[in-house]
C-alpha cells in the first residue's frame, strides 16, 4: 500500500493533490495547524504543528507513511523573503525527515524554489544555473535541499526536490500579482502594478499540484523545475487579465516600484520534468486565467485562507 503524508495540506498548492493523490490510489493522510477540513471524505486529516518535534514524532509514527509530500512553510506575501520564521522551517523540515526515515519511509519529495538560483543568469537549469540565493527565504531553501539531498544519499531514500516558480490559480492570496489584478477589477479599483516589462514563467496551480504528484510517484531522483517553461511578460498577463474583464483602463503600470532585486528574466528549464518525470500540463495560460477569473468572481467576497 502507499500511504502519503502531505503536509502543508490546506494550503495554496497542498489543498489541489488532494485529489490528484487519491486518484493514483494512495491512501491519503493530511496534516495542517488549522482545524480539520471535511471536504475531501477518503481522506485521513491530522492536526498538528509541525514545528513541535514531539508532535512531529507521533504524528510520523502513528501514520507510518510510506511516501511524503512536503510543503508546509512560511509563505505570507511580502514577509516570507524576510522572515526568520524561514530558518524554524529548515529544522522544522529535518526533523521531520528524520522521523520519516526512522519509520521506514520510502519516497520524499519537498518544496524548493526558484529563488534558489542565481537570478542574473534569467534561465534556470537544474544542472548548469549556479545556486546563489539573495533572500532569507531563497537561502534557507537551499540550505535545507543540500541538508536534504545529503541525507537520503546516506539513508537510501528516495527523493527529489520541485523547484517553483511561478504559479496563480484558485486559493491564492490575494496580494499576489494575477490574484490582485482580478480582485481590483472585480471590484471597480485600479489594478496598480509596476511597469510589467518582467518576463517570468507562470503554471496554475492545478498543474503544479499535478507535477508534485507525478513526480512524487516516479523515481527520478534531485531537483527537478516545478514550471510551463513558457516566458510571458507581466504586462501581457495583466492586460489579459484586464481584457477578459473588459476593464482596461483600470490597469496602471508604473503605479508601484518594481523590487530592487527584480530580474528581467526568470524562465525555467523544464527538461527534466517534461523528458523523465514524463509530466505535461493541462492548462495553458488563457485557459488557466479564464478558470481563475470565474473562481474569483464566486469567492472573491467569501473567506479564502
Amino acid at each position: 500500500m502507499k500511504r502519503v503524508l502531505l503536509t502543508g495540506a490546506t494550503g495554496f498548492i497542498g489543498r489541489h493533490c488532494l485529489p490528484l493523490l487519491l486518484a493514483n490510489d494512495y491512501e491519503v493522510h493530511a496534516v495542517s495547524s488549522k482545524m480539520r477540513e471535511e471536504t475531501q471524505s477518503d481522506v485521513h486529516w491530522h492536526r498538528a504543528d509541525l514545528l513541535e518535534s514531539a508532535q512531529v514524532s507521533k504524528l510520523i509514527a502513528r501514520v507510518q507513511p510510506t511516501h511524503l509530500l512536503h510543503f508546509a512553510w512560511y509563505v505570507i506575501p511580502g514577509k516570507c523573503y524576510t522572515s526568520l520564521e524561514n530558518y524554524r522551517w529548515v529544522q522544522a523540515s529535518l526533523n521531520l525527515l528524520q522521523a520519516f526515515a526512522l519509520q521506514g519511509g520510502r519516497r520524499v519529495v519537498m518544496a524548493g524554489t526558484c529563488a534558489e538560483y542565481d537570478w542574473r543568469y534569467g534561465y534556470c537549469s537544474e544542472q548548469t544555473t549556479p545556486l546563489s540565493p539573495t533572500t532569507v527565504y531563497g537561502a534557507c531553501k537551499h540550505a535545507l535541499q543540500v541538508m536534504f539531498d545529503a541525507f537520503t544519499k546516506q539513508t537510501g531514500l528516495s527523493s527529489a526536490w520541485g523547484r517553483i516558480f511561478f504559479l496563480y490559480g484558485p486559493y491564492e492570496h490575494p496580494a499576489r500579482l494575477v490574484s490582485s489584478v482580478i480582485c481590483s477589477i472585480l471590484q471597480g479599483e485600479p489594478a496598480r502594478c509596476s511597469h510589467g516589462n518582467q518576463i517570468r514563467d507562470y503554471l496554475h496551480v492545478q498543474d503544479v499540484a499535478d507535477a508534485f504528484v507525478a513526480l512524487l510517484g516516479s523515481e527520478v531522483e534531485g531537483p527537478v523545475n516545478i514550471a510551463s517553461g513558457r516566458p510571458a511578460v507581466l504586462k501581457d498577463i495583466i492586460f489579459e487579465i484586464a481584457g477578459k474583464l473588459e476593464r482596461p483602463d483600470l490597469v496602471q503600470l508604473d503605479a508601484v516600484p518594481a523590487s530592487a532585486n527584480d530580474p528581467h528574466l526568470l524562465v525555467a528549464d523544464i527538461s527534466r520534468l517534461f523528458d523523465e518525470v514524463g509530466w505535461r500540463p493541462r492548462y495553458d495560460l488563457d485557459t488557466g486565467l479564464e478558470q481563475t477569473i470565474e473562481w474569483w468572481k464566486t469567492h472573491l467576497f467569501g473567506s479564502v485562507q
